[in-house]
């Protein structure tokens, strides 16, 4: 065990040195400042994750609706939220309407639940009637590498896309393609239950709701 510095060696104020209430006020007003401090850097990139996250979920809302090089010239999309009761509060869903040369092309609803390590974000593209599903992305996860995180596969996701709304999806092992089933990923299957969940929860949520008239729509963004 290692011995305290003698006394000459202590360059501590002799007020501090020998006063233990003063030493546990320093201690304090330190982790109080450290504490505001590492709030301050936490504000400041929450704001630039949330901006960063924004500009990707805007990239990939196309290739959710259309296949690569389809679309027209025309293309807007327009971002809002929608109110959902759920028991004495209201959920609000990220949805983002897309437009091509003023009609309706399609919706992206944004959504995260629970997976098997961490919560898992959601971008689910939706036909102009909300009834069959147009593409999947999968936002940001923090599921087990080699295994969990395979819900990112395109090959994985492919399976969404053509799949009805009309009822829940469920998941199948053993390379089931019945429709309205999504194929587990061997040794996670935890995770790809909780991607099919969220898809799910989304989907019930909002049916019915993906008009105008029940979106909130963000600032400027006006269709």
């Amino acid at each position: 065990m290692a011995s305290a510095p003698p006394p000459g060696n202590d360059r501590r104020p002799a007020w501090l040195r020998d006063n233990h209430l003063a030493q546990a006020w320093l201690g304090l007003m330190l982790a109080i400042i450290f504490g505001i401090c590492l709030a301050a850097v936490h504000v400041n990139l929450s704001d630039r994750i949330a901006v960063n996250k924004l500009n990707e979920s805007l990239e990939r809302i196309p290739g959710l609706i259309w296949n690569e090089g389809e679309g027209g010239s025309a293309v807007e999309i327009f971002s809002g939220r929608i109110g959902v009761k759920h028991k004495e509060r209201t959920l609000y869903y990220p949805v983002f309407l897309v437009t091509d040369e003023g009609e309706t092309a399609g919706w992206v609803l944004k959504a995260a639940g629970q997976g098997y390590a961490g919560s898992i974000e959601l971008l689910l593209g939706l036909n102009p009637a909300g009834n069959t599903i147009s593409g999947l992305f999968i936002l940001e996860q923090t599921e087990t590498p080699g295994l969990g995180n395979k819900i990112t596969a395109p090959l994985w996701l492919n399976q969404f896309a053509g799949q009805t709304t009309a009822s829940p999806l469920a998941v199948a092992k053993r390379h089931k393609t019945a429709p309205g089933t999504i194929d587990a990923i061997t040794g996670a299957t935890i995770s790809s239950k909780s991607v099919v969940g969220i898809v799910n929860r989304a989907v019930k949520a909002t049916k019915g709701l993906l008009k105008p008239g029940h979106i909130e729509f963000i600032g400027n963004s006006q269709p």
